[in-house]
């Protein structure tokens, strides 16, 4: 009996150790083309939205990008990758805290004449579902396409304080979202259901003339009230 427990123990000990670690990729990941957006330790490849550097609101702490509210409002502001993507596959985890907002945001155009990385984007949100202020509406809650699509039906967020899992596939303006495992959201950028749900959101309105046009752009992770957590964002081209 005691051999038995002892064996069970160091096999026990051996999974743990071979656990992925954060912000890490397996040989089965490289091999099918994932790549890291962030190394775990720094902001290298994003930058703050329509500047050079990323902001001091944005810190990296064991092994997350953390956004933190309290640091001065000039070192605020969305992050944005350095690179634009197309066809692809992201992966992330995220959690937020008590009240707390945050989003994804895609097929950014970065440029001057836009000040916002929302008036070109479309949004997968990050939300606090039970006490951020913005739980109003059904397609404000974590997970869904932001003031466009989905609903408590399909919105699972794991109780504040721990990790969520989001994989988002855009592919020839395809778009299909998951959170924990959950589809919020698939549809076609561009199509008679997408301009339907455009025409009935706030982005009917002439500021937002150049919303979603390209299938094509940067992606955010978005100030927005309260701390936010990320880890693990990796990528992959279709």
């Amino acid at each position: 009996m005691k051999k038995t427990l002892f064996f069970t123990v160091l096999v026990l000990l051996g999974c743990a150790g071979m656990a992925q670690q954060p912000n890490t990729l397996t040989r089965k990941e490289k091999k099918e083309g994932w790549e890291l957006l962030f190394d775990g330790k720094t902001t290298r490849g994003w930058h703050t939205y329509l500047r050079d550097t990323v902001g001091s609101k944005w810190q990296v702490k064991d092994g997350a990008i953390i956004f933190d509210p309290s640091q001065p409002q000039s070192g605020g502001g969305d992050i944005v990758t350095n690179k634009e993507y197309e066809n692809y596959e992201l992966n992330l985890e995220w959690k937020i805290s008590k009240g707390g907002n945050s989003g994804i945001i895609f097929d950014i155009q970065e440029d001057p004449k836009y000040d916002a990385t929302y008036l070109t984007g479309p949004e997968m949100q990050v939300l606090d579902n039970i006490d951020a202020s913005d739980n109003k509406k059904q397609n404000h809650l974590a997970g869904c396409l932001y003031d466009m699509s989905g609903d408590a039906t399909v919105s699972k967020p794991n109780p504040v304080g721990e990790w969520n899992h989001v994989r988002l596939i855009q592919n020839k303006g395809h778009l299909t979202f998951w959170l924990n495992g959950i589809q919020t959201y698939d549809g076609q950028i561009g199509s008679d259901e997408w301009n339907k749900m455009v025409a009935n959101s706030k982005f009917k309105s002439a500021g937002f003339s150049n919303f979603a046009k390209v299938a094509r752009g940067k992606i955010a992770l978005q100030q927005h009230p309260g701390s936010s957590a990320w880890r693990n964002i990796k990528i992959r081209m279709l």
